[in-house]
């Protein structure tokens, strides 16, 4: 009995090393709470008395029932057998790290071999006096630095550690055997992973400093990644998270820049510039997050902190389009404004007149009043009234510019004979006129000037336009303190208006009664081909033969008339192709017989109070001669030469009548200049007047 009795001590001797041994690792990676088992299931295992019976009692718990205390052993005998590798390769791990500290040279030693291969039994047997207090060292010095390192344990543990009495070493051992004991399945596996990586933290726990950096970068890492993945929505498990949250910065940066731009903040675009070029350079060509480099969620927090200083400065969006909304309408209110004094301007410089051109009739009013008088008569009178040549209608106060349109007819006449001009001015620049024409003769062609006044037939009993022109309405209109209408364009109150000579076309017939076919010219044309066969065309019954401008969009007939009036809107078509001006073949004899110009006073009697349409020849005509009008191929007339700066080259020198309609006449310093030639060829810049009055080119 008492050779039994010390063969069970034995074992219970043997058992507490092991328990010891699970208790060392333990106590060196526990830093996560151990489970443990049902009370007191080591100790029982421990102190049974290992008789079979299961009526004998245990060393420690002896009120305990005998199936309790089998089941306490075989959950023990268990758990160790688990534990038992473990314990062998931390204690190798130990080893290693020893002999390292003691060899920083690298020198090889004996002293340790690999027991990756021993079992439970093999430790038992090693289990002497040497190699046990041995590896009680390198436990107790392992564990010292480990908390040193790392901090897993607090510093009351260090105490607990260190206190060498019987009893308390007892008590923690006991204490850490529950706590292993009832940690079933996820003690053991966080234990594994502690044993797996334990010669990684040993390392890196020889330097306490840079572990702690490490660990603390990593944290803010984290921090940043989440708080960008979270403010963006991406999933920060992909593994280009990192990568998508940069391209959402840059994007974010991209369109703040242009806000900076635009509201003069320099300084902080020039910082958000940096940050994009510093984000854009860890960005590389990565496509994924292991591609980027060490640093750059660094640079992504302060591309955020950038960004949201930014995003504060600014106000929202609405605010920003209620100032966009402001300051377009003001802009809309000067571009007006601007708009308005340009007309002016522009309508102001086309009534001017060089001072070439005022001295021009100045000079030749003098020169007509000094000659001989038996020296003022044109050759070639026969002409005038024979209804087989080409004649021509100028009506015109701008001698240069009636000379001009004579001088470019007869230059690209085939048949210059059969060409008669006739030339109506008023009174002021009858002299000037005629005077220019007797002083450079037109060779076989003949040339009438009349005077306006000679129209004694021309009155305002007979002519509606002249007696509102007359009338203190229209004075008042143009030259006193009468006020436009909102929007009225300025050119309707150019005085050029009162001029009958912009009237007199509508009496064609009163002004040649013995011609059947007149072509009408305006005085800013220039003639680049011979016009002859204009006489042959077959106007199929029509009055008025001109080329219609339905390409352009000024002369629909809606530009022109007020069709807000029901007379308008009941009598014509606002999208109706308008026709030119400038250049028509009237066939007068057809004229006579639809008593046109009995329909010119009717509608001119209808707008006296200027309702259905402004001022201004153009829309009288449109009109007169609704229905009227015979389109000519367009070739024949071209336009846009005193206003559009873009008109085709080849069209131009196509064309058999340019016209410089618009304000910027050839004869101004406003004109084109790129259009000036086609003009300026046809004045001969050496004639004694122009160069008196210094003209040139």
């Amino acid at each position: 009995m008492a050779g039994a009795g010390r063969g069970r001590r034995c074992r219970g001797a043997v058992l507490l090393l092991l328990v010891a041994s699970v208790l060392a690792p333990l106590v060196l990676y526990g830093r996560s709470p151990v489970p443990s088992l049902p009370d007191s299931t080591v100790a029982r295992g421990a102190f049974d008395r290992g008789d079979g019976s299961g009526s004998g009692s245990n060393l420690v718990w002896p009120h305990m029932a005998a199936s309790e205390v089998s089941l306490a052993k075989d959950l023990t005998i268990e758990r160790l057998g688990e534990h038992k590798n473990r314990v062998l390769s931390a204690t190798d791990d130990w080893q290693a790290v020893e002999v390292a500290r003691s060899h920083p040279s690298g020198e090889k030693t004996d002293t340790w071999e690999e027991p990756v291969s021993r079992d439970a039994d093999q430790v038992v047997a090693v289990g002497n006096d040497t190699a046990q207090s041995t590896q009680d060292g390198m436990i107790k010095e392992v564990v010292s630095t480990d908390r040193l390192a790392d901090g897993f344990r607090d510093p009351g543990d260090s105490k607990e550690a260190e206190e060498q009495d019987g009893h308390g070493t007892d008590e923690k051992e006991l204490q850490d055997a529950t706590e292993v004991e009832h940690n079933d399945g996820s003690g053991a596996s966080e234990n594994n992973i502690a044993g797996t990586h334990s010669t990684t933290n040993l390392t890196s726990s020889l330097d306490k400093e840079s572990a702690t950096d490490t660990l603390s970068d990593h944290a803010s890492i984290n921090a940043d990644l989440a708080t960008s993945a979270s403010s963006t929505g991406h999933s920060a498990t992909s593994p280009d998270a990192t990568i998508r949250i940069i391209k959402d910065q840059l994007i974010r940066a991209k369109t703040y820049l242009g806000v900076l731009a635009s509201r003069g903040n320099h300084g902080t675009a020039r910082e958000l510039r940096a940050r994009m070029k510093d984000i854009q350079r860890a960005l590389g060509d990565a496509t994924d997050d292991g591609m980027l480099p060490q640093n750059v969620h660094g640079k992504i927090k302060a591309m955020e902190q950038t960004l949201g200083r930014i995003k504060r400065m600014h106000d929202g969006c609405s605010g920003a389009v209620n100032r966009l909304r402001t300051s377009l309408h003001s802009t809309e209110e000067r571009l007006q404004s601007h708009r308005k004094d340009a007309n002016y301007l522009a309508q102001l410089a086309a009534k001017s007149l060089p001072k070439g051109l005022h001295c021009l009739p100045l000079r030749l009013t003098n020169e007509y009043y000094l000659s001989n008088s038996n020296n003022k008569d044109f050759p070639n009178t026969e002409k005038l009234e024979d209804p087989k040549l080409h004649h021509y209608a100028v009506f015109s106060d701008n001698v240069l510019a009636a000379a001009v349109v004579v001088n470019s007819t007869l230059v690209h006449a085939k048949k210059p004979a059969n060409h008669v001009f006739h030339i109506v001015t008023d009174r002021l620049n009858y002299a000037a006129m005629k005077m220019w024409f007797l002083a450079n003769p037109l060779g076989e062609a003949a040339v009438q000037v009349q005077n306006i006044e000679e129209f004694t037939w021309l009155n305002s009993s007979y002519s509606p336009v002249l007696k509102q022109l007359g009338s203190s309405s229209m004075i008042d209109y143009y030259f006193g303190s009468g006020k436009a209408r909102p929007g009225e364009n300025p050119k309707f109150r150019n005085p050029k208006y009162l001029s009958i000579l912009n009237h007199l076309r509508f009496y064609l017939p009163e002004i040649f009664p013995k011609l059947n076919k007149v072509l009408f010219l305006d005085d800013d044309t220039v003639v680049q081909q011979d016009l002859s066969a204009l006489w042959s065309i077959d106007l199929k019954g029509k009055v008025n033969g001109a080329v219609e401008t339905c390409g352009e969009s000024f002369h629909r007939f809606d530009k022109y008339l007020n069709f807000s009036n029901p007379l308008i809107a009941s009598n014509f078509n606002p999208h109706s192709c308008g026709w030119a001006y400038g250049m028509n073949m009237f066939d007068l004899s057809e004229w006579r017989k639809q008593n046109i110009t009995d329909v010119y006073h009717t509608w001119q009697n209808l707008n006296e109070d200027r309702l259905l349409w402004k001022l201004g020849s153009l829309p009288a005509g449109l009109v007169t001669f609704w229905n009227r009008t015979f389109p000519l191929d367009r070739s024949w007339h071209l336009l846009g030469l005193g206003y559009n700066p873009n008109v085709n080259e080849k069209e131009i020198r196509r064309a058999s009548v340019i016209h410089y309609n618009g304000n910027l006449k050839p004869w101004l310093e406003i004109g084109l200049s790129k259009y000036r030639k086609y003009w300026s060829r046809h004045v001969n810049y050496d004639q004694v007047f122009i160069r008196e009055c210094n003209i040139n080119p």
